[in-house]
């Protein structure tokens, strides 16, 4: 059975439970993963060792890679590849996306990160870290490499339901959805690894190769693949309603496990330094509302409907969380500044969203139908 062009997995009810109440989870993964930190202070180094090593030194760790691939297929496994064809009816706002996603977003977030966290916030940022291949760097740094992750990796899964809550065309958003993944392909190292070393971060190059093949490439392949078998043997019903509805508690589980062995690992860099999450949120929560704010009014300049503006401005302000911890996590080490930047991103995710949701809902007026 070919595909539908409805796309049927598309959210057609509100957040569950799981989206509505993130940020909580987050933030008992953080009290959890504290806890085990100092009740099992050896286990999250030890299943970080367990690694494929590339010339004796850890590169891919193998249960951090497990989970962040049930976390990443999901997502994947959701992409209707055929919308990326029929885009072309409506390129404006395609292009406007692609122009702030990888034109605009990483360069903004490199400078706010670098102005807040090497500079405003720089004294209460204090210390160093050994990251993965020796290399000694400030925290701060690592940190404004986290940030810098997240500013490259556009538009998760989620922002299929901000789009929904915001009544905007879905068909675009998922459009996005895969032409963003299609471009991380070729973007997210080469960028990625250029403004890291902006930052004056050690930029393991086969490393953050493997991230992009093994959390970006493989997952995506392995949701293509599979999602066309299963819709040609079993039919987007069974698709929609069966295996989607299986799949979404494995990619949670997957997303908390990996956060709770990150915070084992933080936990007593916190508690020495108990706000250094709300210094790395304070330039996360500014780009966010600057891409968002760029983005919709560009959309109100280019005369959008309002359908096509609030996923388009709302892309722009979401981040792809998943990727980014994954890269963080195999460029630095589960207990890098950078990691935990990125869960920062994950933590102010929902929050963020929702406000922006309500800003769409109430300048509706602003575009036309």
């Amino acid at each position: 059975m070919s595909e539908s062009p409805s796309n049927p997995e598309s959210p057609s009810k509100p957040m569950g439970l799981f989206e509505r109440q993130l940020t909580l989870w987050v933030t008992l993964c953080i009290l959890a993963g504290i806890g085990l930190g100092k009740l099992a202070p050896n286990l999250a180094r030890t299943l970080d060792d367990m690694s494929i090593r590339v010339d004796g030194a850890p590169v891919v760790s193998i249960p951090i890679a497990i989970c962040l691939f049930f976390m990443m297929y999901p997502i994947m496994v959701k992409i209707d590849f055929a919308e990326v064809i029929r885009a072309g009816r409506s390129p404006k706002p395609v292009m406007l996306t692609l122009l702030v996603n990888w034109g605009i977003k990483p360069f903004t977030m490199l400078a706010i990160a670098t102005f807040f966290l090497g500079n405003v916030f720089r004294e209460w940022l204090p210390g160093t870290e050994v990251v993965k291949d020796g290399t000694t760097v400030d925290l701060y740094r690592s940190y404004i490499s986290g940030a810098i992750l997240l500013g490259i990796a556009p538009c998760t899964a989620m922002v299929l339901v901000w789009s929904h809550l915001a009544r905007g065309n879905q068909g675009h958003t998922l459009v996005m959805v895969a032409v963003n993944s299609l471009t991380m392909l070729f973007l997210y190292g080469a960028l990625g690894g250029w403004l890291l070393g902006v930052n004056r971060m050690p930029v393991p190059w086969q490393a953050l190769l493997l991230s992009v093949a093994i959390y970006v490439a493989l997952p995506l392949a392995a949701g293509y693949a599979s999602r066309r078998w299963i819709l040609r043997v079993k039919g987007s019903e069974w698709f929609t309603q069966r295996f989607l509805h299986i799949l979404t508690p494995i990619s949670i589980v997957a997303l908390l496990a990996t956060l709770i062995l990150l915070f084992s690992f933080k936990g007593e860099t916190l508690m020495a330094n108990p706000l250094t999450i709300l210094w790395i949120a304070i330039p996360l929560t500014v780009q966010t509302l600057l891409i968002f704010g760029l983005t919709y009014a560009a959309a109100r300049f280019l005369k959008f409907s309002y359908a096509d503006a609030a996923p388009s401005a709302m892309i722009g302000a979401s981040n792809h969380f998943e990727v980014a911890i994954a890269t963080a996590v195999m460029l630095f080490g589960l207990s890098s500044g950078a990691a935990l930047a990125t869960v920062v991103g994950v933590l102010i995710e929902v929050p963020l969203m929702l406000l922006l949701v309500r800003v769409c809902q109430r300048t509706r007026g602003w575009f036309t139908s």
